[in-house]
């Protein structure tokens, strides 16, 4: 029979947790090194979640000359990671022995988009892993002289890669516009060349998701650049160069005297 002063498995878990969640300086994140890594995990999550989730569909429609022909409707659908000449479409024919031929948009533009949800999933871990060692670990982040400096080079890279990579999904995006406009679906099926055929446009492809990823893309990069500076106060690099100006205006104190 079990003692009723001995703990049981139940209170064991909380006081471990508890134990744990004691241990978090909370107050770090009130200052701008903490803050600013919330930011960038957040910012990081909205920018590879838009860019890897986002899904367009365009279409036209195919009048073939002739009471008797039916007017055929074209919808293709594209999605991450935009390796557009995957993806086949119909063709009607307008002879009506032939069967409709399969054809396939133009492009690949997966390089820049599989960078840019990479990169975020990089940044995000990254920002989740730093934020533990500030509020969890701050003593040995202040002690240690490389960590700082680790961190303030990581920083910089990620800033630079956010640059890089927002503004080749930026081009890349504008190319997948221009490749799946109905217009660009009208010009590559032969059958609406036919005097008495008539093509019209269909559905256009709703941007706004992958729009707003390249927009997160460039505020990730405002955040990591920025976020530099409040590395670097961090590292040795600054905290040797406070000393000098102390002791030059110490000395021009003196000097006025």
């Amino acid at each position: 029979m079990a003692e009723s002063g001995a703990p049981s498995g139940g209170d064991k878990a909380p006081r471990l947790q508890d134990r744990v969640l004691a241990g978090m300086r909370w107050g770090r994140l009130q200052e701008p090194l903490g803050f600013v890594k919330v930011l960038e995990w957040l910012f990081a999550i909205f920018a590879f979640g838009a860019c890897g989730s986002f899904s367009g569909e365009s279409g036209a429609t195919v009048k073939c000359s002739g009471e008797t022909k039916e007017m055929s409707a074209i919808s293709v659908q594209f999605g991450y990671p935009f390796r557009l000449y995957q993806i086949p479409f119909e063709m009607p024919e307008c002879d009506g022995e032939s069967e409709p031929r399969t054809l396939h948009l133009v492009g690949d533009f997966s390089a820049p988009a599989e960078f840019f949800v990479t990169l975020g999933v990089f940044s995000f871990l990254y920002a989740m892993a730093a934020l533990v060692l500030y509020l969890r670990f701050h003593s040995l982040y202040a002690d240690n002289k490389k960590l700082p400096f680790t961190d303030f080079c990581v920083t910089v890279c990620f800033a630079f890669f956010w640059l890089v990579a927002a503004a080749a999904w930026g081009k890349g995006l504008s190319d997948i516009k221009a490749a799946t406009r109905p217009s660009s679906l009208i010009a590559a099926m032969s059958v609406c060349q036919g005097h008495d055929v008539v093509c019209n446009a269909g559905a256009t492809p709703a941007m706004g998701l992958a729009n707003i990823s390249v927009l997160f893309g460039f505020i990730n990069f405002l955040l990591w650049a920025g976020n530099c500076w409040f590395v670097f106060k961090e590292t040795t690099w600054h905290t040797q160069a406070e000393p000098r100006g102390d002791s030059a205006a110490e000395q021009g104190a003196i000097d006025k005297q």
